[in-house]
């Protein structure tokens, strides 16, 4: 793969992302955390008490930001999807999995609760939806799969030119949890 792009890792919370972000750099690829990017650029907001989380001004940050990389990139963050990359790689996870995960971190019960309905009604495929994002996007289920295994999906996605169907072909063969 010669071609520099850059590739948004996304999906809810405890899906995986940063782990298999962690085994595409062993790969050669440079990894950019979006909440770092947002705190470079001046768009992530103050902790809020409550979740301890610290709210991106996603908007803004897509305004700011424009790749100037001399390596392919990936941009790992559950908002990456709403940035401007060559492709999207959406992660999920099974919602009584992914309550698990996140309870083991933490978490607490109203955030895991959100967090899990939001896995549960697709919430990124309802925002790919009303932005009209139209880049390829592959979407891979995590719930028993290791980062490594889904790296190598992942990989052959790239290496074949990240082959997408359009938006709404996609998101009819989209998981969906509550069927």
């Amino acid at each position: 793969m010669s071609e520099i792009r850059t590739i948004a890792v996304s999906g809810t919370p405890g899906v995986g992302k940063t782990e298999l972000c962690a085994v595409l750099e062993r790969s050669g690829w440079s990894v950019l955390s979006l909440r770092d990017l947002a705190q470079s650029l001046d768009c992530l907001g103050a902790e809020d008490p409550d979740d301890g989380a610290s709210p991106i001004d996603i908007h803004a940050l897509a305004d700011a930001w424009e790749f100037n990389g001399d390596k392919s990139t990936v941009l790992d963050g559950h908002l990456s999807h709403l940035m401007d990359v060559d492709g999207i790689v959406l992660l999920r996870c099974a919602p009584s999995t992914l309550q698990q995960r996140l309870s083991e971190r933490g978490y607490g019960e109203g955030k895991v609760r959100s967090n899990v309905e939001w896995e549960m009604t697709s919430g990124h495929w309802s925002e790919l939806v009303e932005f009209e994002v139209d880049i390829p996007i592959l979407e891979v289920d995590t719930t028993s799969q290791s980062a490594e295994d889904a790296a190598a999906m992942v990989m052959d996605w790239l290496n074949d030119g990240c082959k997408g169907a359009p938006l709404e072909e996609a998101i009819r063969g989209a998981i969906d949890w509550l069927s």
